[in-house]
């Protein structure tokens, strides 16, 4: 027999090399993302907003409130930017978006809300305020290609659903007479108010799809990274939203102007309620929105009805209406399967 087949034959009989049994694959673990918390402190800081913000927006009117809003949160995170950030450089595209997502977001969304709040009450306004998950997530869908799964898109559904149960069993009885607790979140719910809540969802949710594009790392071929991050973007957007809002009140003084002078107390309470729901709360919202995807970003900071009940309880001395906490837990299952996604 050749040497060669020799070889052969005698290799036949050479063990094979066992290769180690290799680890089972690990489990899938949900694991809650950071820009998850980052929107859920964002809810938070609307709910208390929203508390804070019922009383000088009611006095003030919903424009003049909104503009000495913006102008005070302005000063501060410009104060900010210039000490902690950077501003990047001028290019259209970055600048121009960011721009008009401060129009759309907060000139016009803003705006509308506290119209909405001065017609419905706080509690009422960021139940349908809420129903911007709904829209981002359609937005995010439908402009961004966001693909959330299943069960992320059930849960934004059962997330509106508890928000419209809310709404519409959510109404509590009228203080008595001699009861000391304000009326501003038992007055009857309007065709109106419902609609501008409404309006101010969607403007919320348009301006937050604008924004996303110019926020992170945004490489431009002339000028590099014309990014902008979290805090600069919100100094951009709310300067935007000012400016307008300046302009308004030179074209139409009689509809834009005060309903009353502004004094140190509302001066106050418009200040605090701009840098815990403008200033803190849209730099969560946006640092979000740079890392985690439109559609659940929206609907996990939509939860802000659910943590302004508490709030009220404490402010008013009573609980809010069973149907509003119906409407909470449905809202907070639907959260969970966002979360759990």
């Amino acid at each position: 027999m050749p040497a060669c087949m020799q070889a052969l034959a005698g290799a036949e009989h050479v063990p094979s090399l066992q290769t180690p049994p290799t680890a089972p694959p690990p489990e899938h673990t949900h694991v809650i993302h950071h820009y998850d918390l980052l929107a859920l402190g964002a809810a938070t800081c609307w709910a208390a907003s929203g508390m804070l913000s019922a009383t000088p927006s009611k006095a003030l009117g919903a424009i003049a409130f909104v503009r000495w809003r913006m102008m005070t949160v302005a000063l501060l995170l410009w104060a900010l930017v210039a000490m902690f950030s950077t501003l990047p450089p001028l290019a259209l595209h970055s600048w121009g978006v960011m721009i008009a997502s401060g129009l759309v977001g907060i000139f016009v969304g803003d705006t509308l809300l506290f119209a909405a709040m001065n017609r419905l009450g706080p509690r009422r306004t960021g139940v349908l305020f809420a129903s911007h998950a709904l829209f981002s997530a359609v937005l995010g869908y439908l402009f961004l290609n966001e693909r959330l799964g299943l069960q992320a898109y059930v849960g934004a559904g059962i997330t509106v659903a508890g928000v419209m149960v809310a709404v519409a069993w959510g109404n509590g009885k009228r203080p008595s007479s001699n009861s000391q607790a304000p009326d501003w979140d038992t007055t009857p719910s309007t065709a109106s108010g419902v609609s501008l809540a409404l309006l101010a969802a969607l403007g919320q949710a348009t301006g937050a799809l604008i924004a996303k594009p110019a926020l992170g790392s945004v490489i431009d071929g002339v000028h590099g990274n014309v990014g902008f991050d979290p805090m600069a973007a919100s100094a951009v957007r709310v300067t935007a939203a000012v400016s307008a809002l300046w302009v308004w009140r030179w074209l139409n003084p009689r509809v834009a102007g005060a309903q009353c002078a502004l004094t140190w107390p509302l001066l106050r309470q418009t200040a605090a309620s701009s840098w815990v729901g403008m200033g803190l709360g849209m730099g969560l919202l946006l640092w979000a929105l740079r890392d985690g995807p439109v559609g659940s970003v929206g609907v996990l900071s939509g939860l802000s009805p659910v943590l302004i009940l508490p709030m009220l309880w404490w402010k008013l001395g009573r609980a809010p209406a069973a149907g509003a906490w119906l409407g909470a837990l449905i809202a907070v299952l639907g959260t969970a399967l966002v979360v759990a996604r």
